[in-house]
Formats: structure tokens, sequence, C-alpha cells
């Protein structure tokens, strides 16, 4: 079986919540919360899993456990074979994996042209540059963007521009992992479509694996494989793409797909009202943490933790009792 370019197992992130003197004397389960409680997953060469939940949820807080930019307080992280819960070579790491930040503009230093920008990279790692401005054309080439952008700053820019230049600095490794945090946040829906076709264009033709986490569900079925849901720090649901959209297992996916736009203005679909409001990370409901939520919870949903395992279909769902049709209802 094909080794996955990203693996990890029960990775836990914590935030410090309460420090200094009066961390002293607050007890020790108290002191932090969890943001990212135990994730496990995989990520094939070639392959894009979309992370999806709402606002809080910890998509991007996991992202940037991957890419080193926070500390994985527990569990098993490895790329391409090496861990990086052991405290690795993240220079040599980020050699092979990219991170694209969610905005675009302010991921870019104001003080450098598109030029130095897209060779800095290269240039962070070593690489020779014979020939700078050959190099940084054909790197801008990549993302779709001709030779007149190399003078420019930041500031002259569009969204979508930025974001190509934000693509064409993660591709110029030739990395094998691209954590793309909302790479279509903010965009026109053509835009959107382009920055998407230019990662499906590299996943295809170099086999690149990509992490995308997204709010638009809109897009995932035209960019991903298979998804993730999050929801208060862990995934409570993960399958392939249609399956999960045809029809979720976790009660939470249906809401979050049922709340979604739908660009046919001529299509109804039953909006799933949630009860009340997401929990603190420090007040986390007992038993399954949707349960205070969730119109489908029984006495023991507030007992008992459920566990991610598989649902009817191809996908797997942290649900005691998971929904098995695409309306949301139970046999």
């Amino acid at each position: 079986m094909t080794e996955p370019v990203l693996r990890l197992r029960d990775v836990v992130v914590r935030f410090p919540v309460a420090q200094g003197i009066v961390g002293l004397f607050a007890p020790k389960d108290q002191r932090s919360v969890q943001a990212v409680a135990g994730v496990t997953l995989d990520v094939m060469r070639g392959e894009t899993l979309a992370i999806v939940g709402e606002s809080g949820s910890g998509k991007t807080t996991l992202a940037r456990a991957i890419n080193g930019l926070l500390p994985i307080a527990s569990g098993e992280a490895w790329f391409r074979g090496n861990p990086l819960h052991n405290g690795p070579d993240w220079t040599a790491v980020r050699r092979e994996m990219a991170m694209m930040f969610q905005d675009p503009v302010g991921s870019l230093s104001p003080r450098k042209s598109v030029r130095d920008l897209v060779l800095e990279p290269r240039i962070i790692h070593g690489l020779p540059l014979e020939n700078a401005t050959e190099t940084a054309t054909q790197v801008l080439a990549m993302a779709g963007l001709g030779p007149q952008f190399l003078a420019r700053y930041p500031h002259e820019l569009s969204g979508g521009q930025a974001r190509r230049v934000g693509v064409a600095r993660a591709l110029s490794l030739n990395p094998a992992l691209i954590l793309a945090d909302e790479p279509t946040a903010g965009l026109d829906v053509s835009i959107q479509g382009e920055i998407l076709n230019l990662l499906n264009r590299n996943r295809v033709r170099d086999g690149l694996a990509t992490l995308i986490i997204t709010h638009n569900l809109n897009i995932l079925r035209h960019v991903a494989d298979r998804v993730a849901v999050m929801y208060l720090g862990r995934i409570v649901e993960i399958g392939p793409i249609e399956a999960v959209l045809a029809a979720p297992a976790h009660p939470y996916t249906a809401a979050l797909l049922s709340a979604n736009p739908e660009l046919d203005p001529r299509a109804r679909r039953a909006r799933i009202r949630l009860r009340g409001e997401t929990p603190g990370l420090r007040d986390r409901p007992s038993g399954c943490e949707f349960h205070p939520r969730c119109s489908h919870a029984r006495p023991e949903c507030a007992q008992r933790a459920p566990l991610l395992v598989p649902s009817a279909g191809s996908t797997h769902a942290a649900c005691h009792f998971p929904l098995q049709n695409d309306n949301g209802s139970r046999p």
C-alpha cells in the first residue's frame, strides 16, 4: 500500500488560557484548552482533502501545527515518513510542504516586488539562481501571471492577482504537499474557479497532495476527493466527497450542508436549525460534544463520547445514531 504523504494520529494542539500567577494556582486541566482535540487522518499523493467547519472549529490551527507554526502538544504526525512531533528540521520540511495563508495580500511583504516575493522561497532554501528574472518569470507563469507583474508590489495587485502570487510562491519549490487556508476567500466566483483550476492542474500533473481549508461548500465537489468535517477541534465525519454531500451521516454535517446557499434559485432545501451557540473550548459538553445542539440527541449522547467509526456507505462518523439518508432523518 502507498505511504501517505501526510499522516496524523490523535494530534492535539493546546492554547494556554491561564498564565503567570493565575496559572500557578489554577488546576492543571484549566491552564490550557484543546484547539485541536485528537485528529487522525491521512492525505495521499495526488489527493485533495478538504477540511470544513464553522469558524473556531480548529481548521486553521491544525494546518499551522502541521507546518510547525504551532507546537503539537501530543499525538503523532508524519510527513513523507518523517516525524513532525519530535522536533524535525522545519527548514527541510518546509522545502517540500508549502503554506498558502488566508489573507493573500497580508501574507506578502509590502516592501518586496513580486519578482523578489516569488524568488524568496528559493533563496531561503539555498537553491541556485543563475538567471533570477527568468526563474521568477517561469514561476509566475505556473500561476498564470505574465512578466509584467514582476516589478509590481502587493498594494498594486488585486485580490485575485495576490492570490496567484501566493500560489506561485507555494509552487516554486515543487512541494509534495500544499496547505491552502481559504484559497478562494474574498474572490469573485470567476476568480475562485481560476485559482482552483490552477491547483487542480498541478495536482494532476505533479501528483501534488493538497489540504484545503474552506467554509465555501460549493467548491468542494469541484476540487476535493475527500472531506473532513470538524467541530470543536475534532473530526466528526470524513469520507469521499460525493458520499458525504449526498448522504451525510453526522447531524452536524447535515446542518452545515442545509445552511449552504443553493446556486440554483429554483432549488429548495430544508434548513436544519441548530439549538443554541457553539460551546466554548473551556466548556466542552460531556459525551458527544454536539449533543446540546442536536435535534436527534438521546440520553446516551450526553453520557458517552462517540468514536469515529464506519457508518452507512463509505464514510466515517463520530455519532452514536448516524443519519441513514440524505434528508437528515433516521429509519
